[in-house]
């Protein structure tokens, strides 16, 4: 079975994420700073009337931050009934990705992501890694204990 998946860039790595699991995607207009968050959690903007959380994905994946360019999207995912906005780089491709072309990723990938990518394709000549929504978002559920332990 090939699904839709829509593509973005954080860093130079390009991820996906299954087009069933996204609301929409928009240009980042910025977003209201809420005290007392995690520095993934920029704050918060409003989408189709409801109030959502913006990770930036960078910070998540613990990469440097950049400035924000004309490129810069955020892309609104929903699972469980939970919405979230992700900010990356770029974010542009849909992509046909049949289930059968994904694999596990390598261990080392496994734990450098943080257990955020959860599988690896080969589209184009290209490695691509899919996301883990589900557990993006439990993290973010749960923000106040992997901020703490490195303190």
């Amino acid at each position: 079975m090939t699904d839709l998946h829509i593509s973005f860039k954080v860093g130079d790595t390009t991820y996906v994420l299954p087009t069933r699991s996204i609301v929409q995607m928009e240009s980042f207009e910025g977003a209201t700073r809420v005290p007392g968050t995690p520095s993934y959690v920029i704050g918060l903007v409003q989408v189709r009337g409801a109030v959502v959380p913006v990770l930036d994905l960078r910070a998540r994946f613990g990469l440097p931050p950049i400035d924000r360019t004309l490129d810069s999207r955020i892309v609104v995912v929903e699972r469980s009934g939970r919405r979230v906005a992700l900010l990356v780089d770029s974010a542009r491709d849909i992509l046909k990705i049949a289930a059968s072309d994904f694999e596990s990723p390598p261990d080392v990938v496994t734990k450098q992501a943080s257990g955020f990518v959860s599988a690896i394709a080969r589209v184009a000549e290209k490695l691509v890694m899919l996301v883990d929504c589900d557990r993006l978002i439990a993290e973010e559920d749960t923000h106040g204990h992997h901020d703490s332990q490195r303190n």
